[in-house]
């Protein structure tokens, strides 16, 4: 040790920390583990929330039985609530096992529960009282357990509040300058997005540096409190760490609570709501009474959908895992805005110059234009005015501003996932989640049963594992692959059917007996070909979800993360293959192969192919996408908020139901209004997704493509889905805090497999988009027209939509007069009376070189621009980064002079010198 006292230092190195805090400090950052809050006594959070008239029953008992039972449900201590404590109340509940009386398996649930009392942990079990055949187990973690396994799990705590270095830049100014902004920004109006710091207290405590628990250097950390030293969610982190690696028989893989919640042992495993979510008082006059009573006041109600997400509270309660799922939607749903502001800038100009539009014009004037039967049977000739409304509106979409909203969105799409890089590193910073994700992941409870007579040392633990053989793996992968292509083929199976209702649609419609739909058929085919397009792609929803999960079980995943990414990397492929196969469809397929009059090409020598409206098949794309797009939102939000809240209040019903049926069999029992505990509150919520997050992230990312992919022909998509996020945000929030059940506080540093799928999908939308705007729109034949054929004159015949328009001779087929043998149809070939009848024109392939030329330029420019702002934009802002490294010589500062003064005590009070080696 005396060497470590003799220690030189570098020139200019605070030798004291004491001169450290006398610099001024910066804007101070938020770290995850405040430390002051752990001097103050947290029993406030504990306190009753209102009591909800649908949890208070009427239990039949005798006076004196009915007494006790009250009285053993709300402890020794009246003044604390019942269900968060023990009987005793004084031990915190950190966990719940429910379990049927009436199951057979109670010699695995004995042994598992007297393994757990034997890990240190205290059981105390209670009946439910709305079920007789249920029964709970509440676990209280003892302070000795609790830092036993905080020690082993690399638990970071609080040890010394945290000290910031100063902003020399900011410093050489003066302070003059930052007293002037200071009052300019007092003047300002307030930010009515921001949470008011009044109603989150929480938010304003003083942060701490943060070290991996130990308990020989317990003296290094802040313990004033040891009922709250630990947060509620590390607790049950904890509690969990030990379920999972507690066993119930003899054997190597005989342990875990998933596999006894997966036979029956237990029916549930969670950890409770810190008490209810609403209070008859307001909370700005008594305050919040707990995290879940202060998260739905100032997060889930529907009132707060304008304001910032408190986000750090949210980590605090939920986990960091779903912190970051929050963090990321918010961002999402906020650079949606400006994308929104955009598109809807161009929707506004296509509606501005709809009437003044070239084509537009030229459509609706063409009163003497005859077009050909757009079917075999039952359609007639009719004049291209008559399209006048379908042109207008195709103009709203694809006009001159296309181009560069599509080359607008693919920016924004680099932008959004650059920008989220830096929030996500100033999150894992403010979370003290910089060292977590080098910790090493536990091996999955499948795994080691399917392979522990195989074993390999770890190359990090050193320890020996259960290990998949190469050849296994192999085979099983390319099993799983081959069912993925298989589930890919059923997708455009069902797509081939919808395109064969169309063909037959199309005839059934123009001959129907109602005039508006034979004289609208085309749109009549459309939108109820889109109709039952997303009835299937719902229906095969339910399917592809089963055989993902099962798919990705036969793999055998080593970890969870690895059986969370391969699941929701199934998932995305199934879904967008289902949710896009009809919109690629359309936009690329559809009248490309329909042939031209007189020689149309058929399916199955029966049904003519579909042909393109004059106006252009862009039309048919944003119906497709509108439709499907706006349904799947209102059903995505129906399931996850109706459907919890009618299951939860058909639980209701039965608890009354119940309860209404022993009071009738209850003779002279007396009725009094006893409120359901905790526990059993939460035991009649929903369960929160077997799967996690992976259903939450599909949904945005999957709105995520629709945004971007086919966004040049739909540039409202960004708008709808602002709207939509706005109310996901709002209804996520409502479900998690008062519709399920409190789910496992997990920790996580980033978005997992999902940033790389929004990679692509970026990747896909600038070569979705070059193809859309190349082939779908007009905006190639118009820009070829203009610059090579045009301008159009008065009087003159090459005018555009002349030009785009061939002849055909009707008059040899249907034995027409003269005057009315000849129609037009929508194609570049030469005219019945030239050399080489319906042979493709010289503009044809003009048309097409600039097609592909386009796509060329368009692709490199676009990805060149996003290689370079991506190249421009550091992952991790330069201020973050500092701020890490100062830290970090701050905390060895900090160590080295709380050891100094602990061993300095421990010579002073033993009155002798005392040697002790660095820890």
């Amino acid at each position: 040790m005396n060497s470590l006292i003799s220690l030189s230092l570098p020139p200019g190195m605070h030798t004291s920390i004491s001169e450290i805090l006398k610099e001024k400090t910066l804007k101070p950052s938020r770290r995850s583990l405040p430390c002051l809050a752990q001097s103050h006594d947290q029993s406030s959070t504990y306190e009753a929330g209102r009591t909800d008239e649908s949890f208070l029953i009427h239990k039949p008992a005798t006076r004196a039985k009915l007494e006790a039972r009250v009285d053993s449900l709300q402890g020794t201590n009246p003044g604390q609530p019942s269900g968060l404590l023990f009987r005793d109340g004084k031990k915190r509940i950190d966990y719940i096992l429910v379990y049927k009386k009436s199951s057979p398996l109670v010699e695995k649930r004995v042994t598992f529960e007297r393994n757990l009392r034997a890990e240190g942990l205290m059981l105390e079990k209670e009946p439910s009282l709305t079920n007789t055949d249920i029964m709970f187990v509440k676990i209280h973690v003892p302070w000795d357990t609790l830092c036993k396994y905080a020690e082993q799990m690399n638990i970071r705590m609080p040890f010394r509040k945290k000290s910031y270095f100063t902003d020399w830049k900011s410093k050489a100014m003066g302070s003059r300058f930052h007293l002037r902004c200071r009052q300019i920004k007092s003047w300002l109006p307030r930010n009515p997005m921001k949470l008011d710091k009044e109603a989150l207290p929480d938010l304003e405590e003083t942060d701490c540096y943060t070290a991996p628990f130990s308990r020989a250097r317990m003296h290094h950390f802040t313990i004033n409190n040891r009922h709250t030293f630990f947060s509620n969610s590390t607790r049950s982190r904890i509690v969990h760490h030990v379920l999972q690696r507690t066993k119930y028989e003899d054997g190597k893989s005989k342990m875990g609570v998933n596999r006894l919640l997966g036979n029956g042992t237990y029916e549930a495993a969670f950890p409770p709501h810190e008490g209810g979510y609403k209070s008859r008082h307001p909370i700005k006059t008594h305050g919040a009474q707990n995290h879940r009573h202060l998260l739905y006041e100032r997060w889930a109600r529907w009132g707060m959908w304008y304001k910032y997400q408190p986000l750090d509270l949210i980590r605090r309660y939920f986990g960091e895992k779903i912190g970051l799922y929050f963090a990321w939607l918010g961002w999402y749903t906020g650079m949606l805005i400006p994308a929104a502001l955009v598109g809807l800038l161009v929707f506004l100009y296509g509606f501005l110059t709809m009437d003044t539009s070239q084509v537009s014009k030229e459509i609706c004037e063409a009163n003497t234009t005859i077009m050909c039967p757009m079917c075999e049977e039952n359609c007639n000739t009719w004049k291209l005015s008559d399209s006048c409304v379908y042109a207008k509106v195709t103009h709203l979409f694809d006009n001159g501003g296309t181009v560069f909203f599509a080359i607008f969105m693919a920016i924004w799409a680099t932008v959004f996932l650059e920008f989220w890089k830096r929030r996500r590193a100033e999150l894992t910073y403010d979370w003290d989640l910089i060292d977590w994700e080098e910790e090493e992941e536990n091996l999955r409870p499948q795994f080691e049963a399917k392979y522990s007579r195989v074993e390999r040392v770890n190359p990090i633990s050193g320890k020996p594992e259960p290990f998949q053989p190469f050849t296994d793996k192999l085979s099983r992968l390319m099993v799983s692959v081959s069912g993925i292509f298989f589930m890919m083929s059923l997708v455009l199976t069902a797509v081939f059917a919808v395109v064969v209702f169309r063909l037959i649609a199309m005839e059934k419609f123009a001959s129907f007996d109602w005039e508006f739909v034979k004289k609208n058929w085309q749109f009549a085919t459309s939108g109820t070909g889109v109709c039952i397009n997303f009835m299937i792609i719902m229906s095969l929803n339910v399917v592809y979800e089963k055989v993902a999960y099962l798919l990705t079980n036969l793999e055998h995943p080593r970890t969870e993360s690895e059986w969370e990414n391969s699941f929701a990397l199934k998932m995305f492929l199934f879904q967008f293959v289902n949710l896009n196969s009809s919109t690629f469809y359309i936009a690329f397929f559809l009248g490309r192969f329909a042939g031209r009059p007189g020689k149309y090409n058929k399916l199955f020598n029966r049904w003519r192919l579909e042909e393109c409206h004059p106006s252009g098949c862009l039309i048919d794309l944003c119906l497709q996408m509108g439709v499907i797009m706006v349904l799947k939102q209102i059903w995505n939000n129906f399931m996850e908020l109706g459907y919890p809240l009618l299951q939860n209040w058909w639980s209701r019903r039965k608890i009354k139901q119940t309860e209404r049926e022993e009071r009738t069999r209850g003779g002279q029992n007396v009725e009094i209004k006893v409120q359901l505990p905790q526990w059993d509150i939460d035991w009649n919520l929903q369960p929160m997704n077997a799967h996690g997050l992976v259903d939450e992230y599909l949904e945005m990312v999957l709105q995520f493509g629709f945004t971007t992919i086919f966004v040049a022909a739909f540039p409202l998509a960004p708008l709808l889905a602002l709207l939509n996020n706005i109310i996901e945000i709002r209804l996520d929030a409502y479900k998690f805090v008062t519709q399920w059940r409190r789910p496992m506080p997990a920790r996580a540093t980033d978005i997992g497999i999902w940033y790389g799928i929004l990679e692509g999908i970026g990747v896909l939308a600038v070569i979705t988009n070059a193809f859309v705007i190349a082939i779908t729109s007009d905006y190639i034949p118009r820009f070829v027209y203009a610059f090579r054929y045009g301008p159009c004159f008065e009087q003159s015949e090459r005018c555009y939509m002349n030009s785009s328009l061939s002849v055909f001779d009707m008059g040899e087929r249907l034995n027409v007069s003269e005057e009315s043998r000849y129609c037009r149809y929508r194609d570049y070939r030469a005219s019945p009376w030239s050399p080489v009848p319906y042979d493709f024109t010289l503009q044809f392939w003009h048309v097409l070189a600039a097609r592909l030329a386009f796509i060329i330029v368009f692709e490199h420019l676009v990805f060149g621009i996003k290689s370079f702002i991506a190249y421009l934009i550091p992952d991790m802002p330069k201020s973050l980064c500092d701020r890490m490294r100062r830290e970090k010589y701050l905390m060895q500062e900090m160590m080295y002079e709380a050891e100094l003064e602990h061993l300095q005590k421990e010579r002073k009070k033993n009155g002798r010198r005392y040697h002790h080696e660095w820890p």
